[in-house]
């Protein structure tokens, strides 16, 4: 029997415990705290088993309700969660409390080391569905049967940025898809942009280091404007076709679900008979291409840095599901041998005018995830993971990722065995004799664990088969080991010249603004000017537009390894102007409501948003909401200093007198229209919102683009201009830069 307390400390002090019935907590509707009812002693408890990722083995009821029972991890029922095992009320904690040592064990090693690049990511559920058989070409299964449905995860992420950093980063966006195939995972991880910075993996360490944060000062974060990575792109002239695309609007996309991906290299498809088609995968948005502009993007990685976690949350969840075509782009050794760039060079791209894309299928994104740790964060993608069919070309980027990926999955797990975890266990059945390690879960059940074996095939285990087994395309290769890159490759400038004449003149613009931006922030003059002299070789005007806003004389160009081709032809696929959405259906507009605003425009707006298929969001002087004209209060999402007009794709400002005049003091009201304007939105007022354009200088500005909601009529029409998205024209008058546009 335990000694009772008889130090004077001990004596002296309260010695009520804590126990589970003590604990107030708030339900998740968010109403008052309740404190906890006590177990009655003749609660009813009813055992049933967990699945592998649920939260208790057993429940009981408690006042007629079905709860479950704290466990430990070994499925132990817990008595009492709020206390240390101690000697004594007050003494010293006991090293045999199992509980307390598993709960902080588990705590204290709960982060895992995030990816050293993709560490910003978010991810969705879904499934891939064929729409046109490839069975000519690939004996993949998955390309086999038309309308078929293969379940399917997608990790979008962001590349420079921590896990903790903001999602508007000018950056590129990882695209990765894995599909659970009937012959196991398909991992196609590819970007938001067709090509890359570098051709061999061997300076994908350089490049990566270069990028981040610089290391004595660790910053900046999420960005790649700084000395360092700018001084690595000028001494590497094969990055300037990426850098095209980076400085354009491609990298500060609108929404996770208005991006293009693309697997990036080139693979090979195999049919049965070994026949190699050579392929570039692409996925082509059903929402349209959209971006953001620079400074739009600024102001929304402030209001909102979760802003595409949030877009990406609320559509799925809205029932307004995501949708890419799968497109393939087939060509053979002949097109290749042609080709005026080599195929294998991942810094390069096949125009879609000399290759059209051919659709086959859907990608369809349906389901959030149940808990973004053990499925966002723990998924793992291997390059090397491709089902029968589908096979690697030679391009020296691709072989290399195929090496990094699964070594750098064993790091962050933990184990060879990360298969184990349910996002990355194959669908299909399995059958091997790997065995052991760190969390193996799966350990093959028998006797034998080798192969050959004379057990016979009941006892013997799994066996090859020559016939559905995975078989690479016999390609011959024959020359000297050698460090070397390929003639082939030595064209660094054609392309990006050709991705940038392939622009409207507002995308050219921003290209030339960007660059600015990006080394106004670089130290050093001479890796200013080294820049510009890549630039020449890509386009005079770009370049004298660059340098012109650094205030730096133009250099002489860059020597090209090889000369550049100058007259490539534009190609209208790679513009995002020239490849939007035709509606404003899954957009969302910013109404501004002030209290006795016109209930009937109002409503007559709302109509017109949920015909178009569009969303909206109310936003007041108060959270609480406002009183409209008939009386009728309407909730607001937003009160005005937290939800600028950043976070819409158009505006409606509908107001009273009294409102007009209140919010024209407010200097977040006129920088919800200041803003509006400055990103080239639509923007419908009605006419009691007239001093907020007077305060905030904009009354003899306002365009073809800000039109009046003054009746119920003018709603439908708003909503339908809005389908436009932006109204470019505008920043050509605004922007002090828009002169040196062409």
């Amino acid at each position: 029997m335990a000694k009772k307390p008889t130090t004077h400390n001990d004596a002296a002090k309260p010695t009520a415990k804590v126990t589970p019935s003590d604990i107030t907590g708030t339900d998740i509707g968010g109403e008052s705290p309740q404190k906890a009812s006590p177990v009655p002693n003749d609660a009813v408890l009813s055992l049933s088993f967990a699945e592998p990722q649920g939260s208790g083995g057993e429940t009981r009821q408690i006042a007629g309700d079905e709860v479950a029972t704290l466990t430990t991890q070994q499925g132990i029922p817990i008595a009492d969660n709020q206390n240390t095992l101690k000697q004594g009320v007050r003494g010293p904690a006991l090293l045999e409390d199992s509980h307390f040592r598993e709960k902080m064990f588990h705590f204290d090693h709960e982060r895992i080391p995030e990816r050293v690049v993709h560490a910003r990511g978010y991810g969705a559920h879904g499934f891939f569905e064929l729409t046109d058989s490839l069975a000519d070409v690939s004996r993949a299964d998955i390309f086999q049967r038309i309308g078929e449905r293969t379940p399917a995860f997608v990790r979008f992420s962001t590349v420079a940025g921590s896990k903790g950093s903001s999602d508007l980063a000018r950056d590129v966006r990882g695209f990765a898809v894995k599909l659970y195939t009937q012959e196991g995972n398909w991992d196609l991880v590819g970007n938001n942009i067709p090509v890359f910075f570098i051709q061999d993996a061997i300076k994908f360490p350089d490049l990566v280091h270069a990028a981040k944060p610089e290391p004595d000062r660790d910053f900046p974060q999420a960005q790649t404007a700084h000395d360092n990575f700018w001084d690595f792109i000028s001494l590497t002239p094969e990055s300037f076709h990426m850098i095209m695309w980076t400085m354009s609007d491609r990298a500060i996309p609108r929404s996770l679900r208005t991006m293009e991906g693309f697997g990036v290299h080139t693979f090979r498809l195999v049919d049965a008979e070994g026949k190699s088609t050579f392929v570039k995968f692409h996925w082509k948005p059903k929402q349209g291409l959209q971006s953001v502009v620079w400074n739009e993007a600024v102001k929304i990685n402030g209001a909102d840095p979760d802003f595409h976690r949030r877009d990406l949350w609320e559509a799925i969840n809205g029932g307004d599901f995501p949708e890419w075509e799968l497109g393939v782009q087939l060509f053979n050794d002949a097109f290749a041998d042609s080709f005026d760039f080599d195929v294998l060079d991942a810094t390069k791209l096949i125009p879609e005018e000399l290759i059209p894309v051919r659709i086959v299928g859907r990608l369809v994104l349906d389901r959030v995830v149940d808990n973004f740790f053990a499925e966002t964060e723990q998924v793992a993608f291997c390059t090397q993971n491709v089902p029968p069919g589908i096979d690697f070309s030679n391009d020296p980027l691709l072989q290399g990722r195929n090496f990094s990926y699964l070594d750098t999955q064993i790091k962050r797990l933990g184990s060879p065995n990360f298969t184990h975890i349910p996002i990355n266990a194959p669908k299909c059945p399995m059958a091997h004799f790997q065995q052991d390690g760190h969390m193996a879960m799966r350990n093959p059940a028998g006797r034998v664990n080798y192969e050959p074996n004379s057990w016979g095939a009941t006892l013997g285990g799994p066996r090859e088969d020559p016939v559905r087994g995975f078989t690479s395309f016999a390609e011959s290769a024959d020359g000297p080991k050698q460090r070397v890159r390929s003639e082939s490759f030595a064209d660094h400038y054609s392309q990006a010249r050709q991705f940038f004449v392939s622009q409207t003149p507002i995308e050219q613009k921003h290209i030339g603004d960007a660059l600015v931006f990006e080394l106004s922030k670089v130290e050093r003059p001479d890796i200013r000017s080294r820049t510009v002299s890549h630039l020449l070789n890509i386009d005079a005007m770009l370049a004298a537009t660059v340098a012109s806003g650094l205030g730096l004389a133009l250099p002489d160009p860059a020597v090209a390894a090889r000369k550049p081709i100058s007259d490539l032809p534009a190609s209208d696929r790679l513009s995002i102007v020239k490849n939007g959405p035709q509606s404003f259906k899954g957009r969302k507009l910013g109404i501004l409501l002030s209290d006795g605003a016109d209930a009937a425009v109002f409503r007559a707006l709302l109509k017109a948003v949920d015909a178009e298929g569009a969303v909206y969001e109310v936003i007041a002087p108060k959270i609480a909401g406002v009183t409209l004209s008939d009386g009728v209060t309407v909730a607001a999402k937003h009160k005005i200093d937290g939800g600028p007009s950043v976070l819409f794709d158009a505006v409606a400002i509908l107001l009273s007198t009294e409102g007009g005049e209140l919010l024209s003091g407010d200097a977040a009201a006129k920088d919800f229209a200041t803003d509006a304007f400055a990103h080239c939105k639509y923007l419908g007022f009605s006419a009691e919102a007239q001093p907020i354009f007077v305060k905030a200088g904009l009354v003899g500005d306002l365009d073809e683009a800000c039109l009046p909601l003054t009746k119920a009529a003018d709603a439908k029409a708003f909503i339908e201009a809005c389908r436009s998205l932006r109204y470019w024209p505008r920043e050509l008058k605004v922007d002090l830069d828009a002169a040196t546009v062409a």
